[in-house]
């Protein structure tokens, strides 16, 4: 059965108890970011150290579906079926459209290399949003060691039919900014740290505003091995599921935590999927875990 380092009684509400995580593939580097393909009926996911793209269905289990991936990390579905990948080796964010021709869509900022994009979420006008930490140019098997050319972790939006991405955060608001995720009315996105989750309001012409901590003490504070705040999504009522310190924090829109589901491994990233949507898919280290709930997520681009 599932275990929980906290829990209310509201969270029976998004979730059944009484079930375990399915176990749908393991033997991975670092699983993460995962994004389900609608149409496709699949679910697709990094392996970072692996520098591999796994894609996983009810009818085909698991199958290998790119390599190498240039430590590829977030990924995102357009509604056209464009794929939308961050490459932490090449310093990109990149489009593979259906038929896998592929495009850059950002890889500077005022002519310098961006830092190893992150994490990366679609806008129903178009506009496309991402984290550019620098993990990936650290001594570690997610990443190649290379200087900087930025000397400030942000978050970036490309404007809807491409351009020139636009910084939208302050360049010192973060540390190391990560997953990304928006309210289902896209009016507020939400943007983790290393220990906290923050919130800006949306304007019409995709600038953000208004800053203001959500959830902070999330990391692991130096334990090594307990995560801190990493993938996040938002189901159909607001509520914030990010993966963080110890499993996957469940929070309100007001920032209340609701609970915190304990994972096997590890968490760093989740996505809903399945044929209902109501499949979460959770990326834990080694292994990929699939658990119920009883919300699905906002809405999310279809392809």
């Amino acid at each position: 059965m599932l275990s929980f380092a906290q829990a209310t009684d509201a969270l029976d509400t998004l979730i059944d108890r009484d079930q375990d995580f399915r176990l749908l593939g393991s033997g991975y580097g670092f699983t993460e970011g995962p994004a389900w393909h609608a149409s496709g009926n699949y679910l697709v996911f990094s392996d970072i150290p692996g520098d591999k793209r796994w894609r996983w269905s009810e009818a085909r289990g698991m199958e290998l579906i790119g390599w190498p991936t240039y430590k590829g990390n977030g990924m995102a579905y357009e509604p056209d079926g464009s794929l939308l990948v961050c490459e932490q080796v090449t310093s990109s964010l990149l489009r593979i459209r259906p038929d896998g021709w592929r495009q850059v869509v950002a890889c500077h900022y005022q002519g310098k290399y961006l830092n190893s994009p992150n994490d990366v979420v679609v806008r129903s006008d178009g506009s496309v949003y991402f984290t550019d930490p620098n993990y990936g140019r650290w001594p570690v098997a997610v990443g190649v060691a290379r200087e900087c050319e930025l000397d400030f972790q942000g978050v970036f939006r490309v404007p809807p039919g491409g351009g020139d991405c636009e910084l939208v955060v302050a360049e010192q608001e973060f540390q190391q900014p990560n997953g990304l995720a928006f309210s289902p009315d896209e009016a507020i996105l939400y943007v983790n740290d290393r220990q906290d989750v923050k919130a800006y309001d949306v304007a019409p012409d995709g600038s953000l505003s208004s800053v203001r901590v959500v959830h902070d003490q999330m990391g692991s504070s130096g334990t090594p091995g307990n995560g801190n705040p990493d993938g996040m999504e938002v189901d159909e009522l607001g509520n914030i599921w990010c993966t963080a310190r110890g499993g996957i924090w469940v929070l309100a829109p007001s920032g209340d935590l609701l609970g915190i589901i304990e994972t096997p491994e590890v968490s760093g990233s989740l996505a809903w999927g399945g044929d209902d949507l109501r499949s979460l898919f959770v990326c834990t280290s080694t292994t990929m875990h699939a658990i119920r709930t009883k919300v699905g997520p906002a809405p999310i681009p279809s392809c």
